[in-house]
């Protein structure tokens, strides 16, 4: 479809489907041992989004019975010990562990994590189809736990404590000794890290590419797409910011990780926006000017995108910390903007 105006024209929004953004950093005074009460962004059957910040060590185990875990460590670094051994984990990384995995997270300096739970599901690798098994990221870059000096060292025969989570509510299991206590094991079930850095996104030197060519992982009715830095189309016509789209399908939420994001004013990193499904948008009116004629060779953003096939419902914590003037953020004075004139495609 062609049209006249941005479909992002509008004057004002009424009614729940409005987007919206989540602050979430004003919600970092709330640090948790525990990642159970970490604060729930959105959720629905199938997903659930939050955001945990803590330090320290944790001083019991965390088993999650409703779903794999995937978490995305947005600031921070430390050592997480589960089932399957010792990992360390620092900024960038994805921690994928599989549902009923036993874990603990020891802080070298205070963390916030992204979780995101695929309830009742699992959390696989997307099919890279035609481009190959090595696309996006190799699987050699895969890092599963180790049963090491680290892991040896933590076992003791004192008592601990496993927090369960099944069906939303907690059990305690207590133990006089350290349940993390395998000598070893062997299979293709275990938890695995992927740092952001490590992927490769995919490029057209003549086509604005969307996020879901860049899926990262794959649950049941949603996946996490990845955002890196990558250089901008060559050929004069193409598009260099996102075009706009309806969501007719899925709930697009992201998580803005670090650096410029180049189709949004004023989002700063550990924000989160969510556009429902049935909400046309699209880049910002300052980034629509930019649309053909970037003011640098490449991106620079990282972020975390969650499409949800169902619908999302927002979390209370998230209400206590969004940007109600978000769904304003594209409006404009003095009149309809237009979007700039296409130059000649390259032959």
């Amino acid at each position: 479809m062609y049209h006249k105006h941005p479909p992002t024209g509008w004057t004002s929004w009424e009614g729940p489907l409005r987007p919206r953004a989540f602050d979430l950093a004003r919600l970092s005074g709330e640090r948790a041992r525990s990642p159970w009460a970490a604060a729930t962004v959105l959720s629905n059957a199938n997903v659930k989004l939050r955001i945990w910040y803590t330090d320290g060590r944790m001083d019991h185990l965390a088993r999650n019975g409703d779903g794999d875990e995937l978490l995305f460590v947005h600031a921070g670094a430390g050592e997480l010990f589960c089932d399957y051994g010792h990992l360390a984990f620092k900024k960038g990384d994805y921690l994928v562990l599989p549902r009923s995995t036993m874990w603990r997270i020891e802080c070298a300096e205070p963390v916030t994590m992204l979780m995101i739970e695929a309830t009742g599901g699992t959390v696989k690798e997307p099919d890279r189809g035609m481009v190959g098994r090595h696309a996006l990221y190799d699987e050699a870059m895969l890092d599963t736990p180790r049963i090491d000096e680290a892991f040896r060292a933590q076992q003791d025969e004192n008592q601990w404590r496993v927090v369960i989570k099944r069906r939303g509510e907690l059990s305690v299991v207590t133990y006089p000794f350290n349940p993390l206590d395998a000598e070893g094991w062997h299979g293709d079930l275990t938890a695995v890290r992927l740092n952001i850095k490590d992927i490769r996104p995919l490029m057209s030197h003549r086509y604005h590419l969307p996020p879901s060519a860049h899926t990262t992982w794959v649950g049941n009715r949603f996946v996490i797409c990845t955002f890196t830095p990558r250089p901008f189309e060559t050929d004069p016509a193409a598009l260099k910011v996102p075009f706009f789209h309806n969501n007719d399908d899925y709930d697009e939420v992201i998580f803005y990780h670090e650096g410029n994001f180049i189709s949004r004013d004023n989002i700063e990193a550990g924000t989160v926006t969510w556009h429902p499904c049935g909400f046309t948008h699209g880049p910002h009116p300052k980034a629509l000017q930019r649309m053909y004629q970037p003011a640098k060779a490449a991106t620079d953003e990282y972020a975390v995108m969650l499409d949800a096939r169902d619908a999302l419902e927002m979390g209370e914590a998230a209400a206590t910390v969004e940007v109600t003037a978000y769904a304003d953020s594209w409006k404009v004075s003095g009149g309809p903007i237009k979007a700039p004139k296409a130059p000649v495609a390259a032959e």
